[in-house]
This record gives structure tokens, C-alpha cells and sequence, in this order.
């Protein structure tokens, strides 16, 4: 498993040895061990001041191309760290500081996951998580390490132009297929609970 820091420190981008051959491939999606080493190596205060991981819910869901999903975070002491990928299909995937006092507070940094290339993306604590649909029928699948609690629910408007994701890059915007939900979140400076 090799990791990659980001410019968002903490957020992390997982990539797993894949072993192929006529008959298929194989490869470990997730590797515990491997991930606490790297954190305790590599500034643990970037994961919430531990290095260690509690995954206790996984989740998937069915997409296809122009889903746009999030941009989700839950509160404390709901708040959740994240390891995403796509089973099948292809995603942008973005994450965004949204620890207020942060010196990157308000940036992102998005990755491209797809069934192909294997990619994992870990998004701590502390950032808002969405990801844009680029194939239809795609699955995505990830690990949590809190469980959902609807009361600690929220979010910022996937469109706010002062953190700048530019998901028109990527895919015809006016062809989005948004929830009513994240039509009307808020934009970060003016949402009121965040980290």
C-alpha cells in the first residue's frame, strides 16, 4: 500500500499494490496495520492527535454520471473520518478544510477514484467530503469510524466560488443531478457550525 500526502495535511490518497494476471487481479483494499504506521510516521496530530483508526461502518451507494454528492461532514462528537473508493465507474472526489483557525481553511484537493485505477482516499475529521459521478452505474464504497447521527448532519453548498471547485472541468454543470438537501446548504463563511 503506498500513501500519498496531499496538500491538505492529513487528507491522504491510498493506493494499493494490484497483482493481475490472465485470470483477473487481486489486491488488499485495506491494510490497518499500514495505515496507522504511516500516520504515527507522518504527523498523527493530522488525524485527529491519534494514530489510531476505528472503522465501525461501511457504506456504498449506486450513482450514474452527474450524480453530485455533498459537500457532507458530520459534527462532533459524530464527526467522522472517511476511506472512500469506487468499486466500479469513476468519481472526482474532493475534500475541504473546514477547520476554522486552519492554515488551509476553505482549500481542497480532489482526486480522480475509479474502479480501474484503485485509488482510496482518506478524509479526516474536520473536512467536508463530496464526490462527482463521471460513468453511470457506478458504486462507490466507504469506511467510516463514527456512525451516521442525523442530528450532527451537515454541510456546505457544493458550489460556494470561495473555495472553488470547478466541477464544470469535469462535467456539464447544468446536467447535475443534486438532492434537494445540497441545493440549499450553506456556503462556508456562512455556515455556523463547523470545526
Amino acid at each position: 500500500m503506498n500513501f500519498i500526502k496531499t496538500k491538505l495535511d492529513g487528507v491522504l490518497i491510498c493506493e494499493p499494490a494490484v497483482f493481475g494476471d490472465a485470470r483477473g487481479y487481486f489486491c488488499e483494499t485495506f491494510r490497518l496495520d499500514l495505515l496507522e504506521k504511516f500516520c504515527r510516521e507522518n504527523s498523527p496530530a493530522s488525524f485527529g492527535g491519534a494514530d489510531k483508526f476505528e472503522f465501525c461502518q461501511d457504506n456504498e451507494s449506486f450513482s450514474n454520471a452527474g450524480v453530485l454528492r455533498g459537500l457532507h461532514f458530520q459534527l462532533p462528537p459524530h464527526a467522522q473520518t472517511k476511506l472512500v473508493r469506487v468499486v466500479k465507474g469513476r468519481v472526482l472526489d474532493v475534500a475541504v478544510d473546514i477547520r476554522r483557525g486552519s492554515a488551509t481553511f476553505g482549500q481542497f484537493v480532489s482526486v480522480e477514484l475509479s474502479g480501474e485505477n484503485k485509488r482510496q482516499f482518506l478524509v479526516p475529521r474536520g473536512f467536508a467530503h463530496g464526490f462527482l459521478v463521471l460513468e453511470d452505474e457506478t458504486v462507490f464504497a466507504y469506511k467510516v469510524d463514527n456512525y451516521y447521527s442525523r442530528e450532527c448532519d451537515r454541510g456546505v453548498l457544493w458550489s460556494d466560488e470561495n473555495i472553488g471547485v470547478n466541477w464544470g472541468d469535469f462535467f456539464d454543470v447544468s446536467r447535475l443531478n443534486l438532492s434537494a438537501k445540497d441545493l440549499v446548504q450553506p456556503r462556508l463563511n456562512e455556515a455556523k457550525e463547523l470545526f
